[in-house]
This record gives structure tokens, sequence and C-alpha cells, in this order.
């Protein structure tokens, strides 16, 4: 069978290394799925997502011309998953409003320093 970029087929998964598992999609054919395309999301070991002999449904996403070599995906015909974010209104702009000081020393300590600038300014004043 000739296969193409986004044809969805039926493989036997016939052995799993720890970048992919290698998948039999007819009596000729074999195609490798890498572990990134297991499914969506961090997977820490293969075995814990597909095992030798699952019959799997994958989406073909290249065939190389010259060596033959097809790699496919499962993460494709799922659909991902929503992650909850909260909106950019309620969110704090820098770090967390609450517990930060922001510029409330500053202007608590202005006045002090500008009466310590104007007294070393009036010291060097005098030596002169």
């Amino acid at each position: 069978m000739d296969y193409k970029i986004g044809m969805k087929v039926r493989g036997r998964v016939t052995g799993l290394q720890p970048y992919g598992a290698f998948v039999a999609l007819d009596n000729e054919t074999q195609g490798l799925i890498h572990i990134s395309e297991l499914k969506h999301g961090y997977v820490k070991a293969i075995e814990d997502v597909i095992q030798i002999g699952d019959e799997v449904d994958v989406v073909v996403l290249d065939v190389d011309e010259y060596t033959k070599k097809i790699s496919l995906s499962i993460r494709c015909l799922e659909k991902p998953k929503q992650v909850r974010r909260r909106s950019r209104k309620n969110r704090p702009r820098y770090g967390n409003k609450q517990n930060t000081i922001g510029f409330q020393s500053l202007a608590d300590n202005m006045p002090r320093w500008i009466e310590e600038g104007l007294a070393q300014i009036n010291e060097m004043a005098e030596y002169d």
C-alpha cells in the first residue's frame, strides 16, 4: 500500500524503544511513533501509554521518499486538554500585590534623604 501524509491507518505495535514505538501497518510496512507523538503532555515511560501487541489508530505525519521511513502520530487524533487560565484582568501585573511594599518605602524615606543631601551640600560649602 502507498501511504500518504495525513492518512489515518490502523496498525499493531511490534516494538518499544525509549524514543518511540514501532508499528506494523501491513506485512511489509512499518512506521515509528515518536514518544512525543503518543499523547498530549509529558510521557515518562512509553509502557505507561502503549504495549506490544496493541492495535492503534495512527495518522501518517511524514514519509521519507528515499528511505521509505514513515513517521506516525496518535496525538493528532486526540483533542488537546483545555487548560483553564485566569483572566489577564484578574492577574496581578508584578508579583503578589498583597505582599509587596512597592514605592511606598521610597515616599516615606524621600524627605529624610533630601535633608541629608542638603546637609552634605552645606558642609561642603563651608569648606570652600
